[in-house]
């Protein structure tokens, strides 16, 4: 089973038997939630993206990607090789480079603001920049017959952490929406351990993860 957002709104409006109109318009911002739900409990590899940029000679500063939310690691090419810089906070990166005579190969990087690092020293040279980080990938919400991971891979999670949003707006019955709870958190124990375990572990080297 996967869902498409009209699938998905289908099965959330049957679940609920409801399809009053004021419900019925809810139903993107439930999906949402509950997208954001999964998205901050499970670390999941589909959560995370490389890019690759460049830094400029005499310019501290390198864009973020737009949808950027952490880093995992930020690494340059010299050499041949890549240097993988050391994360502190951007007042020390401030006055490391207080001195404008302070360049070089950098070492350091800081989240400057929400759309720029700083690095330091200051580059004293072009380099190849590539980025690992932790962005939020598109909400289902956005395409009425396309699919998401999620949808197509966690469809019970996503399932239930809708019908707790639904249920909630509703001001349901509290037992029900207990149990939808319950519902969800199985089927994020399952989803964190296929995150935990299959998607992290070497089966030749380690052997198979045990239950």
């Amino acid at each position: 089973m996967s869902f498409t957002l009209t699938t998905l709104k289908q099965s959330i409006q049957d679940w609920t038997e409801n399809d009053e109109t004021t419900f019925v318009g809810e139903l993107d911002f439930f999906i949402k939630n509950a997208e954001e739900r999964i998205f901050k409990l499970v670390d999941l590899d589909y959560f995370r993206k490389n890019v690759t940029g460049s830094m400029t000679s005499s310019n501290k500063f390198l864009e973020k990607p737009s949808d950027y939310l952490a880093t995992y690691s930020l690494s340059y090419v010299k050499d041949s090789a890549n240097v993988f810089l050391l994360q502190k906070d951007v007042n020390f990166i401030q006055e490391y480079t207080a001195n404008p005579a302070t360049t070089g190969s950098p070492v350091y990087y800081a989240s400057f603001d929400v759309d720029t690092f700083i690095v330091a020293p200051t580059p004293d040279s072009s380099y190849s920049v590539e980025l690992h980080y932790f962005y939020r990938p598109a909400s289902l919400t956005t395409d009425d017959s396309g699919s998401t991971w999620i949808s197509t891979n966690a469809p019970d999670a996503l399932l239930y952490a809708c019908l707790v949003e639904a249920y909630t707006f509703m001001k349901g019955e509290n037992n029900l929406l207990q149990l939808y709870n319950q519902r969800f958190g199985e089927a994020i124990q399952r989803l964190k351990g296929y995150a935990e375990a299959q998607e992290n572990i070497d089966s030749y080297r380690t052997g198979l993860p045990s239950k």
